[in-house]
């Protein structure tokens, strides 16, 4: 409740033993008898993620409430789904995640954003791209870096950095070898069209990002923030998506904002499709 993660010793088998279940991420090191593997961000895609609510709930013997919410969240995704195939009808932007550490950008094609993608109506870049890598200290790579990037209509920047807030389009900018008052940026469609986007919006204690938390139970939500991105109608307002080319700032949560006693379940927000 006060936003305070309390960290246990996993070589502390007394403080361990309190727990019913002791669920970890990595099914290679298990240690105890309670230990439960939890690998909801191992699934290829957006509702496979969600679903492991179901196996959540056996834990609780609230499998009927687990149902319920999974179903409630896959309504409202296949209903999104839905809306943007009347988009997708008219135009398909093509749509590229993409993170810059040490000098080199590079390609992300995880399962679970490629569907996101197709679902929001969108189109990939991965079979098109004949390379995964530019080294922004080889100049022949960063000219072939930035012509590709002049194909692309939607762009997603996933680069990390331990200060999101500080993290702007002058910093996309910088890592791309461009100045602002370059004329090269103007024939980046996605900086024209002002679609520069990070999904570092919700943020709690500096540095915890809700992507990695509620978006995974959520998808409904990422799907709509996608369709606001690749599809703006300038009526909603996105929740894990913050666009750099409109100066969006970093949301920091707290237990403050939460709208609900603690004792009460949460239930999925349903998006008007």
């Amino acid at each position: 409740m006060d936003g305070v993660i309390q960290m246990v010793n996993k070589t502390d088998a007394q403080k361990l033993t309190q727990f019913t279940a002791y669920f970890v991420t990595n099914p290679d090191k298990m240690e105890a008898c309670n230990f439960a593997t939890f690998l909801p961000v191992d699934e290829d895609t957006p509702l496979q993620r969600a679903e492991w609510i179901k196996y959540l709930g056996a834990f609780a013997n609230l499998e009927d409430r687990a149902n319920h919410v999974y179903e409630a969240v896959k309504s409202n995704y296949m209903c999104l789904t839905k809306a943007a195939e009347n988009n997708r009808k008219a135009f398909k932007p093509v749509v590229a995640w993409l993170r810059f550490n040490e000098g080199v950008w590079s390609f992300s094609n995880e399962a679970y954003k490629m569907k996101y993608v197709l679902d929001a109506g969108g189109e990939n870049i991965d079979e098109s791209i004949n390379r995964n890598t530019y080294n922004t200290s080889i100049p022949d790579d960063v000219d072939d870096f930035h012509a590709f990037l002049c194909t692309v209509d939607v762009v997603i920047d996933e680069t990390y950095t331990s200060h999101p807030v500080e993290y702007s389009l002058s910093t996309f900018l910088q890592n791309l070898k461009v100045s602002e008052d370059d004329e090269q940026a103007d024939g980046f469609g996605f900086l024209t069209k002002q679609s520069l986007w990070r999904y570092d919006k919700r943020m709690q204690n500096s540095d915890s990002l809700d992507w990695y938390n509620n978006a995974v139970s959520q998808p409904q939500l990422v799907l709509a923030d996608l369709l606001e991105a690749f599809f703006p109608t300038g009526n909603y307002t996105t929740i894990y998506l913050r666009n750099l080319a409109k100066d969006e700032k970093v949301t920091t949560i707290d237990p403050q904002m939460c709208n609900r006693e603690i004792s009460t379940a949460m239930e999925p927000i349903k998006v008007t499709c």
